[in-house]
């Protein structure tokens, strides 16, 4: 499923409360199994399950792309920590996230991620294997901050560590101090078909499609809008597949024009307009979420498309290029140094000084961290963010 490391501290669990002395402290047990067992009878008990599987016993099959939700339950009030670990080891940490308010699940109340109207999904983006889902429940709350760790405004954590033997490492190192009746886990599993369940990449077999037209004869007003409004015959040309379902939207490829190359309307849920994304910028864009998520969904750095791709004259080093804006961060592109993603506090300052209009220019590279810092390196100088501050310098 889509969505650095040192040892916890001693000082780092005394800060959190927790405690330490031996005979009350709860070794844990890693098993290929489990991942993650307390050896101790507990009181406190948590169920994971997902859609397929209510029991959360069996073994269900989901081909990739299909879209998945996963329920927790405990039986006292709980924090409550949901991993995943694909066939190929990758980990996910998707509860707690950027998008729930908390992870504190109340007693007997049963929680399913994503909720209805939430502003994020779960989608299977393989490889085709067995994965586990872990749920971690505790009566305090953790740091997972040598497990994984969320950077800048992206509402899921990038989780530091591979494999089901290094995840189990990590977290006794952070269970151990803890009394042992007060955590607990559980463990559902499910298999990844590698057969796609839908491919909205691939070209519909029918050439004859109007703008917004889905499979069923519906059109999506906010896509046929957008094409009237792009004059899309000239900046579009000709949809190649059907106004598909993607994610928590929608999406239609078209075959593009000349200069602006391959081209595709992006429809997030819940607004009234679609918008374009075109050439460079759209095959970045799909790199990005092929890399995080298969192509499941729009790749959560820079999220759904917030405006139409702008053309940016030439600034004063003689360079011009290509702006994408996105709910979460802005790709900006040029010929002479590739096309490149900023977000955050970084691109705020960025756009606030003028953007690449601005003495800084277009964009060097993407953003990136030195030191847990986000920096990025423009034609006239850098940006650099500490603590969330962002400083400017001057080449």
């Amino acid at each position: 499923m889509n969505k650095t490391n040192k040892a916890l501290t001693a000082s780092l669990a005394l800060g959190l409360g927790l405690t330490l002395s031996a005979a009350h402290a709860s070794p844990s047990k890693i098993t290929a199994q489990s991942i993650i067992v307390n050896p101790a009878p507990t009181e406190l008990k948590v169920d994971v399950w997902t859609d397929k599987d209510a029991t959360g016993n069996a073994n269900p099959t989901y081909r990739i792309g299909d879209p998945i939700s996963v329920g927790v339950k405990v039986n006292q009030d709980a924090y409550v920590y949901l991993f995943n670990v694909n066939a190929d080891g990758a980990i996910d940490l998707f509860f707690p996230n950027g998008y729930e308010d908390s992870n504190f699940v109340k007693a007997g109340t049963a929680r399913v991620f994503p909720r209805q109207g939430a502003k994020y999904a779960l989608n299977i983006g393989g490889p085709a294997g067995q994965d586990k889902l872990l749920a971690l429940a505790s009566a305090k709350a953790l740091s997972l901050d040598d497990i994984a760790k969320f950077a800048g405004d992206q509402g899921f954590a990038q989780v530091g560590i591979k494999g089901q033997q290094n995840l189990a490492k990590a977290l006794s190192i952070i269970v151990n101090p803890l009394p042992a009746n007060s955590w607990v886990t559980d463990v559902a599993f499910f298999r990844v078909n590698g057969t796609q369940a839908s491919d909205p990449i691939k070209p519909a077999p029918n050439a004859s499609i109007a703008p917004g037209e889905r499979q069923d004869g519906s059109i999506d007003q906010a896509m046929a809008d957008a094409y009237d409004r792009l004059k899309g015959q000239a900046s579009l040309g000709d949809p190649t597949i059907y106004a598909t379902r993607w994610a928590d939207g929608w999406w239609q490829r078209f075959e593009g024009v000349g200069a602006y190359g391959d081209a595709v309307l992006l429809h997030a849920n819940g607004s009234s307009r679609a918008y374009a994304v075109h050439g460079a910028i759209f095959k970045r864009y799909l790199d990005l979420a092929r890399a995080e998520n298969g192509v499941t969904r729009p790749p959560s750095r820079l999220g759904w498309a917030a405006g139409d791709e702008k053309v940016i004259p030439r600034n004063t080093y003689g360079t011009s290029g290509l702006y994408g804006f996105f709910q979460n961060g802005a790709l900006y592109s040029t010929e002479k140094y590739g096309t490149f993603w900023l977000q955050g506090a970084v691109l705020k300052t960025y756009q606030g000084l003028g953007g690449s209009g601005s003495f800084l220019g277009f964009p060097l590279r993407d953003q990136y961290q030195v030191n847990g810092a986000w920096t990025a390196d423009f034609e006239g100088g850098s940006i650099r963010t500490v603590n969330g501050v962002a400083k400017v310098y001057r080449k």
